[in-house]
């Protein structure tokens, strides 16, 4: 009955070959599918399970919030308080908008900057990935590695006023920016939907300072990195304040919820108070809103959090690293928090969406099926990446490195 057989086309199994196991249930840092076998869970919904799946505090405000209304139209105190919290993380966050998803964010903050700037073109990097609207689904990261056309659909129009360049490239940034028609750059300051592709030393401040000379706006995709890398998000660790923010996936602790905003002069650039129209029914309601308080609660309650996080992930990065020298594999791994990635490709990390595209489906799919054999679920792509969420022990980690033993031995035999 679902088109295609899936709601979204990575779950299909594509890339390796084959529909992955359909899930029946979760919790802590465990997945059980509908035939009954358990698994360690390193897709995490592809980024939103920051804490566990089934988290306690999530699911009793929820519970409390759907009984008193799931859906009211009209403005509540509780998302202007939970919107006052996320500017305290995210000061730059002067005025935010709620969304129910990253897609509906990425696709409102372009708009908004062509508003204030009275300019067309939005400058993208090939690779990261900022939802599926029309104007953001070219070169966009895993879905294009596995779809043979992106292009389906999305009329010439809405890919005329997208400008597509090589991210770690800062001349190329700089030469394009010289084009007065540029509203804004839209980037993952961490590109994690082609693998975990970290930014050069000094490329994002590059970037501020280009756009600063050149009067486009800066936005931050950080529907993957806010909260996830740091209480502030990438703009945080990386100490870059972009002039807009999309946000969303962990800060619904499951649920969804989404958010877009930055500079309370760009920001006022949307109705009522200014021409730029958006709006959603279900946004800001009071079920989502609320996981999103019980989220930060949970944050807020545990701020060693982060630290554990990091440490747990460097657990994995380093038993990845041993696993692949014990097969005589030298592919580069990446880590950053609490998202561990390595590239079937030989030689050092990549750095653009090229150099991440070389990686070996092929390998990766063999190695994916003998992962899932011995228990560990991994995301279903060579371009996607590992999570881990504050339930991942350090025995769950030891048993993934030494399942990697077995399943690099065996693709490498």
């Amino acid at each position: 009955m679902l088109a295609g057989g899936v709601d979204s086309p990575v779950r299909a199994g594509a890339a390796v070959g084959a529909m992955p196991p359909a899930i029946a249930h979760a919790s802590g840092s465990r997945i059980v599918d509908v035939d009954g076998n358990e698994y360690i869970d390193y897709l995490c919904a592809y980024g939103p399970v920051l804490l566990r799946h089934g988290h306690p505090g999530v699911a009793a405000a929820v519970r409390d919030a759907a009984m008193r209304g799931t859906v009211l139209g009209a403005t509540h105190p509780e998302e202007i308080r939970l919107a006052e919290r996320i500017r305290a993380l995210m000061p730059g966050m002067e005025r935010l908008r709620f969304v129910n998803t990253g897609t509906e964010a990425c696709l409102s903050a372009p708009r908004v900057a062509r508003a204030f700037t009275g300019r067309e073109r939005v400058v993208r990097l090939r690779g990261h990935y900022h939802g599926h609207s029309d104007e953001m689904i070219f070169s966009a990261g895993a879905s294009s590695n596995s779809q043979p056309s992106l292009a389906c659909g999305v009329t010439r129009a809405a890919a005329s006023c997208v400008v597509i360049l090589p991210y770690n490239e800062v001349r190329a940034l700089e030469a394009a920016l010289r084009d007065e028609r540029v509203a804004a750059v839209i980037l993952e300051p961490i590109a994690a939907n082609m693998g975990l592709v970290l930014p050069d030393d000094g490329y994002l401040g590059a970037v501020r300072a280009a756009c600063d000379r050149t009067g486009s706006l800066l936005i931050f995709d950080e529907v993957i990195t806010g909260f996830r890398v740091a209480r502030g998000g990438a703009q945080a660790h990386y100490g870059v304040r972009p002039d807009l923010t999309c946000i969303g996936k962990t800060l619904g602790g499951g649920l969804p919820i989404a958010a877009f905003g930055g500079r309370e002069d760009v920001m006022a650039e949307l109705a009522p108070q200014g021409g730029v129209f958006q709006g959603g029914t279900f946004a800001g309601n009071p079920v989502c809103v609320a996981a999103a308080h019980a989220f930060l609660d949970a944050l807020d309650a545990d701020p060693d959090l982060h630290a554990r996080l990091d440490a747990r992930a460097r657990r994995l990065a380093d038993g990845a690293r041993a696993a692949l020298a014990d097969a005589g594999l030298h592919f580069p791994v990446v880590q950053l928090a609490s998202i561990v990635d390595f590239a079937f490709r030989q030689g050092a990390a990549p750095r653009d969406y090229v150099e991440a595209a070389q990686a070996d489906g092929d390998a990766y799919a063999r190695y994916y099926w003998n992962m899932l054999e011995r228990g560990i679920f991994l995301p279903p792509s060579k371009m996607e990446v590992m999570f881990l969420t504050a339930a991942h022990t350090d025995e769950d980690v030891d048993r993934t490195v030494d399942a990697m033993r077995e399943s690099l031995a065996s693709i490498n035999g």
